[in-house]
């Protein structure tokens, strides 16, 4: 292989994928680069300047003026992080979030387009081919916690959220097919009735693979403005990249933009490690008891975290 045949897939692939005229490809007045800022900011936890510039490699001064943009256009809020007051946080508004689903949805639609024209029986190999570039091109090194994604579920990753919880559970836990059954249950009304604006799933993926999944939603059996946390899963050979605490983080901060006043949880006391991630983001234990489900004894717990009362606390802690 020599250089000019790398360069000349790149020149095949970026006119196949609509690179150099995405603005076009997609019917928006955004460009490729402007487009994926966006996507970081609707699907990643780390929403602060220097996290985006570092993130997507870009210059200070040029992501500035994108910044600007934005806000010109009524797309995105900067204010001081809560994390560094020395450091500046961007979140979307209403409109820039409508603004990326749009655009997510006009990039999947082109996608599924291309992937249109190709033979079911070659898209395995096809499939193959991309997996085999990303990890020859990786060098044989270790994922690191940069290189994980978080993003909203694409199709087929509801199903992945119940299979999976149901597969690790049992293992780890000896959990049986009564669990797989209450996932299965919250996952189906999540996709047949939640509200997109107070309700969302993040799907964390590692190497274009599903590895960890959270998801917020509307709490029926507390008072008024209280969210859910449920499902928090991150996969074993995924573990240590931070994975966990990313989706918790993303979770808790969703809840507060959107107006709830607490967020509840229902976790069972063998699950040390995730445990810790909710003490680290603020939340108290607030009642346990001993049930015997899924196949077995367990003491169930419930937590709460009030999202107004420190909104310091959790990244000191």
């Amino acid at each position: 292989m020599t250089v000019q045949d790398i360069r000349s897939f790149n020149r095949f692939y970026t006119n196949v994928i609509g690179a150099l005229d995405y603005g076009r490809h997609v019917y928006a007045p955004y460009t490729l680069t402007e487009a994926r800022v966006l996507w970081e900011l609707a699907h990643s936890s780390r929403t602060d300047a220097a996290d985006l510039r570092t993130e997507l490699s870009l210059d200070s001064g040029y992501l500035s003026r994108l910044l600007s943009k934005f806000e010109e256009d009524g797309l995105v809020e900067r204010s001081r992080s809560t994390r560094d007051p020395r450091r500046r946080r961007v979140t979307l508004t209403a409109r820039g979030r409508e603004t990326a689903d749009l655009l997510n949805e006009r990039s999947n639609a082109s996608v599924s387009s291309l992937l249109a024209r190709v033979p079911a029986a070659d898209r395995p190999r096809l499939a193959e081919a991309m997996r085999t570039i990303r990890t020859v091109l990786a060098d044989g090194r270790e994922p690191r916690p940069e290189d994980v994604i978080l993003r909203g579920p694409a199709p087929g990753d509801l199903g992945w959220i119940v299979q999976r919880n149901a597969a690790v559970y049992a293992a780890e836990y000896g959990f049986d097919a009564d669990y797989e059954g209450l996932v299965a249950r919250i996952v189906a009304d999540f996709a047949e009735d939640h509200d997109p604006d107070r309700e969302r799933v993040w799907i964390a993926e590692l190497d274009g693979r599903p590895v960890g999944g959270v998801m917020c939603v509307r709490d029926d059996n507390d008072p008024p403005g209280a969210a859910r946390l449920r499902l928090l899963l991150v996969e074993p050979d995924a573990r240590g990249l931070g994975i966990g605490d990313r989706l918790v983080r993303a979770c808790v901060e969703f809840a507060r933009e959107v107006g709830y006043r607490e967020m509840v949880l229902w976790t069972n006391d063998c699950l040390t490690s995730a445990r810790r991630i909710y003490q680290h983001h603020g939340f108290a234990l607030v009642a346990e008891k001993p049930h015997h489900s899924f196949g077995v004894d367990l003491v169930g717990q419930d937590w709460r975290l009030d999202l107004h009362s420190d909104l310091h606390g959790a990244d000191e802690r």
